[in-house]
């Protein structure tokens, strides 16, 4: 398994060997360093800890530093732990990770070209917003004196229940959250600027911290 956490700069395109244009977002991920590692006979699940995204240390409270400084890591704005159970069953991988150990660093060429990955970030804010753009609903008819041109429409029962079921598709917030994009492909790695392009687009505004890890 392949992990490293990063920040999204935006998106451009590269050119391919037959002249083919192809969409891509650059992810800059500095070298992450592993500041844990979770064993299930001890912690009752097996992942790894790495601390990413540089940052000064003032920005840092006394137990973040002291927790970095312990794995001999440098000021980090990002602690996330990358758990995988399909990764501790296997065996030629499972050895390569044991010999990992607290404070060895985690770099962009881990990865490889053509290698499929998932991305996790807090995708863009929209604010409120209603049931069209929120769940693709369709709009009324907008002759003969409707009124009902992007209303939701009727939703609930009359005397019985006389109530609205919970999870109906209803107008309220959209976006910022946490989301998970499966199926990217990282498509070139520059482990001199510490560079991921990852083909197409993915969760997140710019600058926003994204985290990269193998998928399947």
């Amino acid at each position: 398994m392949s992990a490293i956490v990063g920040t999204k700069l935006g998106m451009t395109r590269v050119f391919t060997e037959d002249g083919s244009a192809v969409p891509v977002t650059v992810v800059e991920a500095a070298p992450n360093t592993i500041t844990a590692i979770r064993k299930a006979d001890r912690d009752g699940y097996d992942g790894i800890q790495l601390a990413g995204v540089p940052v000064a240390e003032r920005k840092l409270s006394k137990a973040e530093q002291g927790h970095l400084k312990k794995a001999g890591a440098p000021a980090m704005k990002e602690v996330v732990e990358f758990r995988d159970v399909e990764f501790a069953a296997t065996g030629e991988e499972q050895a390569e990770e044991a010999e990992r150990k607290v404070g060895d660093q985690v770099t962009v060429a881990d990865f490889q070209p053509g290698e499929r990955v998932k991305v996790s970030a807090i995708s863009i804010g929209k604010g409120f917003q209603g049931t069209i753009k929120r769940h693709n609903f369709s709009r009324g008819p907008v002759t003969h004196g409707s009124h009902n041109v992007r209303a939701p429409g009727s939703a609930g029962a009359s005397a019985d229940p006389a109530r609205i079921f919970p999870g109906q598709k209803m107008p309220g917030r959209m976006g910022g959250g946490r989301v998970t994009q499966r199926g990217a492909t990282v498509v070139e790695v520059d482990s001199e600027r510490n560079l991921l392009l990852i083909r197409g687009s993915v969760p997140g505004a710019s600058n926003a911290t994204v985290e990269v890890r193998s998928d399947g």
